[in-house]
C-alpha cells in the first residue's frame, strides 16, 4: 500500500489487490457490503492518518477510483466522514439521495407499489465487460423513473434496468436504453438466471451508488 500526501488536505492511498487479500476482502465485497465498506475505510484512515489530523476533523470525504491492480483512495478534509459512510447502504437500509431526492427506502417502496398496481414496465439486461464501463455509464444515465441492479456472473457485469414506463415524461425507455447501450451490450440472459446463478452486488439503485462511490 502506497501513501502520498498530495497537500495538507488530501491523502492519496494506492491499495493493491494483495492489500485487499491481506484484509480478507475483495473489490466485489466492498461494492455490496456497507458494513465492510465502513470498516475498511475506517481501517485505512486510521492506518494512514498517523497524526490523527483527519480523524479529528469534522470534515472528511473520500473518493474511490478502481484500477487494474486494485483501488486508489483519496481522503480529503471536506465533509463529515462518518455521516457520508452512514448515508450509503447497498441493501437500502440507510438513506441515500439520488438525483430526484428520493431515498433508497422510498425507491424500494415505489417499486413494490408500482408492481402491485399493474403498471407497465420494461426491463433490459446490459452486459458490461468491466466495472469501469459501469462507472462511465452511471455518469451518463440518470433514470427518470425505474431501478437498476448490478450482478457479476462469468467474469462480466450485468446491469438489470427496470423502467416505469407510465411514469416517464421527459424521456422514453428507448432513450435511456440507448444511453446504456453506448457502454455495454444487450444480454439474452434473463433476470431469473441472474437471480439464481449470479452474485448481486448492488440492488435497486446501482447507478446511484456507483455515482456516489466513484467520482
Amino acid at each position: 500500500m502506497e501513501i502520498e500526501h498530495i497537500n495538507e488536505d488530501t491523502i492519496r492511498v494506492i491499495i493493491e489487490n494483495t492489500d485487499l487479500e491481506e484484509r480478507g476482502i475483495t473489490f466485489l465485497d466492498l461494492l455490496g457490503n456497507q458494513k465492510q465498506i465502513e470498516k475498511f475505510f475506517y481501517s485505512i484512515l486510521e492506518e494512514v492518518d498517523i497524526d490523527e489530523e483527519f480523524q479529528e476533523s469534522e470534515a472528511v470525504t473520500f473518493q474511490v477510483m478502481p484500477n487494474n491492480n486494485g483501488l486508489e483512495l483519496f481522503i480529503s478534509k471536506g465533509a463529515n466522514f462518518k455521516e457520508e459512510l452512514n448515508q450509503i447502504d447497498g441493501l437500502g437500509q440507510q438513506p441515500l439521495e439520488d438525483s430526484t431526492n428520493q431515498t433508497v427506502e422510498d425507491l424500494i417502496d415505489e417499486v413494490e407499489e408500482y408492481d402491485t398496481e399493474d403498471n407497465e414496465t420494461r426491463d433490459a439486461i446490459i452486459v458490461l465487460k468491466s466495472f469501469e464501463q459501469m462507472i462511465q455509464l452511471s455518469k451518463s444515465l440518470y433514470l427518470e423513473s425505474g431501478t437498476s441492479s448490478l450482478y457479476t456472473y462469468n467474469n462480466s457485469y450485468y446491469l438489470h434496468l427496470v423502467f416505469f414506463v407510465d411514469e416517464m415524461n421527459e424521456k422514453t425507455s428507448e432513450d435511456e436504453l440507448a444511453i446504456a447501450l453506448e457502454y455495454g451490450e444487450k444480454s439474452s440472459i434473463s433476470s431469473e438466471v441472474l437471480n439464481e446463478y449470479a452474485k448481486k452486488i448492488m440492488n435497486t439503485n446501482a447507478l446511484e451508488l456507483t455515482r456516489f462511490y466513484f467520482k
